[in-house]
C-alpha cells in the first residue's frame, strides 16, 4: 500500500476498491462519499482520508476490467485443472507455444500440470498426441 492509497467501502461498508489520494479528494468535493477514517495531518479544506465510504450503495459486479486481462492466475483460475490429464494445475501452458508465436491469449493459454507440461514442450496438443479436455474461452463471468 502506498502513501496516497484510499480504501473505499460500500455504503454498507463492505471493501469496494483502493484509489489514489486525487481520486479520493475528488469523491469528497463531488459528495459521493464521506470520510470514515483520516490521517493526523491535513490536505487543503479536508482532512487526509485513509477511508472513505460512499453515500450511496453501489451494486457490486466483480467483473472488474482486471478479470478480462489473461494473466496465469487467471488461466488458472478460469480451468482449475489440468486441461491434458484433470490433475492439479500448477502451471500455464501456450497450446501454440510461444516460441511459435503463439501468445498468453485466453483461447491460446490453458492450466496444466508440471508433467504434462514438460510432456507437451514446445509442440503443438495434436503432435504430442494429447488431446485437450477443455475448449480454451474468454471467461464471460468472472468465478473466483
Amino acid at each position: 500500500m502506498t502513501a496516497g492509497d484510499v480504501l473505499v467501502l460500500n455504503a454498507s461498508y463492505e471493501p469496494l476498491q483502493r484509489v489514489s489520494l486525487r481520486h479520493a479528494i475528488r469523491m469528497l468535493v463531488r459528495e459521493v462519499a464521506v470520510i470514515e477514517e483520516a490521517a493526523d495531518d491535513s490536505f487543503g479544506p479536508f482532512p487526509r482520508p485513509r477511508v472513505l465510504r460512499l453515500v450511496r450503495y453501489v451494486v457490486a459486479r466483480w467483473m472488474h476490467r482486471r478479470s478480462h486481462l489473461c494473466t496465469k492466475s487467471a488461466i488458472k483460475a478460469r480451468d482449475r485443472r489440468c486441461a491434458y490429464c484433470g490433475g492439479s494445475a500448477e502451471t500455464v501452458d501456450h497450446i501454440v507455444p510461444r516460441s511459435r508465436g503463439g501468445g498468453l491469449t485466453w483461447e491460446n493459454a490453458v492450466a496444466a500440470c508440471l508433467r504434462c507440461n514438460h510432456k507437451k514442450g514446445n509442440r503443438t496438443p495434436a503432435e504430442a498426441g494429447m488431446p485437450l479436455l477443455i475448449t480454451p474461452a474468454r471467461p464471460t463471468a468472472w468465478v473466483a
